[in-house]
């Protein structure tokens, strides 16, 4: 269960990105934030794993407060939130195997990640999951040969070897054409039930967020955050 109260985001330019939002999540639920560019969706997603240090308000994954734990407790507790990331956030020159596994780099040794030995059953996992995601037959793919829908799917893949807790997903589909968003949403919200994972989803796209939500909230610019509601 994620749990956040409160949250406040203020830049040093003293934009006011979140204003005390409060928010819970759990079971398999995949809920969609929507809301204009500038309304706070990303800042928030990216508050809950601190990729963007909060400067207000808790968070909370299954009881364990994240907003105030030290970097070393911080990069263990990140295994738990499976990312997602709008542009994929892959390393272009290592196969797709290779990026897939790099969500296990949290669970080996330090050797064990520069040489990149995993263990067989990581291996196996991986294996798959590229089978489940459509990428089959791929493991050996450079990234940078792949599609943008291609690459998307290697970011699933590489988001559930991490066994998270919760997914966070942040604008998945910006980057794809029609038919392709569409079938990556779909894939991330099978996913999320097939794994009992909840999910928060940043989303520009009000009919994809209809056709595959448990839940919406939506964003209102001119209050940032602070006017989110849930919409169904």
């Amino acid at each position: 269960m994620l749990r956040v109260e409160n949250l406040v985001k203020v830049y040093p330019s003293g934009k006011k990105a979140l204003r005390g939002c409060t928010l819970r999540v759990e079971g398999h639920e995949v809920l969609f934030i929507i809301g204009p560019s500038g309304s706070g969706k990303s800042t928030f997603i990216r508050c809950i794993n601190r990729l963007v240090e909060p400067t207000e308000g808790q968070v909370f994954l299954d009881e364990v407060e994240l907003t105030h734990l030290n970097r070393a407790r911080l990069r263990r507790q990140r295994r738990f939130m499976g990312m997602i990331f709008q542009e994929y956030n892959l390393v272009e020159r290592l196969t797709v195997m290779e990026n897939v596994l790099s969500g296990r780099l949290g669970y080996v040794t330090f050797m064990q990640a520069i040489t990149r030995r995993f263990p067989q059953s990581d291996i196996d996992e991986a294996f798959r999951l590229l089978e489940r995601v459509g990428l089959g037959g791929l493991e050996n793919q450079r990234a940078d040969a792949l599609s943008g829908g291609q690459r998307q799917r290697v970011g699933i893949a590489r988001a559930l070897i991490q066994h998270p807790k919760i997914l966070l997903v942040d604008e998945p589909t910006s980057s794809l054409d029609p038919k392709t968003s569409r079938s990556i949403m779909r894939l991330i919200a099978e996913l999320s039930k097939e794994h009992q994972l909840p999910a928060i989803i940043n989303i520009h796209d009000v009919s994809l967020a209809q056709a595959f939500a448990d839940r919406i909230v939506g964003c209102c610019w001119r209050v940032p955050c602070s006017s989110w509601d849930s919409a169904i």
